[in-house]
């Protein structure tokens, strides 16, 4: 199963008429199956689940005076409805993904950090920052890796080609290309500040 989708549409209804579900009412089963939708994403970014399912099972808990370890299982069992897999079997499948990559890289990596310098470059121009993100996300789709492990890939990848951190060179096209749309956009939008300051009393 792809790790970006989740279930046919019925999984919600499903997950609805399951033991778990049906201990839920509407507005708690809709908190708890947009939390794994979170849950979900951030081990996409990054690998790991521990920590947003601690926190937002102490903040489902706590709003309706919940037990915060229980609610860790009923998320689980939420999250396994929606995606048809644990948490921690979406995560290992990544990770295994992402060692796989490592040995391997292939030109990816290389093809991903250029194109976060078109992208601060060309058209309505990004900040490296969201340049990076774009990339990443679309090489973790393409090769079904973390992000995380995408962005590192292409740092060591783009550093080992050009002998420049990927970071000191994008933030260099972003003063170069995109920080004078950037400007315009704003001047634009705060006519106000173009004008010069009134100098002496008005009349």
């Amino acid at each position: 199963m792809n790790d970006a989708m989740q279930r046919p549409a019925d999984a919600q209804a499903q997950a609805r008429e399951s033991y778990t579900g049906r201990r839920l009412t509407d507005s708690q089963f809709e908190t708890a199956w947009n939390i794994a939708g979170i849950i979900h994403r951030e081990i996409r970014k990054t690998g790991s689940f521990i920590e947003p399912l601690t926190d937002y099972a102490r903040t489902f808990a706590g709003r309706d005076k919940l037990d915060a370890s229980r609610e860790e299982g009923l998320l689980g069992d939420i999250y396994a409805a929606r995606y048809g897999d644990t948490m921690n079997q979406t995560r290992e499948r990544l990770l295994g993904r992402d060692a796989s990559l490592r040995e391997t890289p292939g030109e990816a990596p290389i093809a991903a950090a250029r194109s976060v310098l078109s992208m601060i470059e060309d058209g309505q121009t990004l900040p490296f920052y969201q340049a990076l993100d774009r990339a990443a996300l679309d090489m973790a789709a393409t090769h079904g890796v973390t992000e995380a492990c995408a962005k590192s890939l292409m740092k060591e990848a783009y550093e080992a080609q050009e002998g420049r951190p990927l970071y000191e060179v994008g933030k260099e096209r972003e003063a170069q290309f995109h920080a004078p749309v950037r400007d315009a956009e704003r001047a634009a939008r705060n006519p106000e500040r173009r004008r010069p300051a009134r100098s002496g009393p008005r009349r």
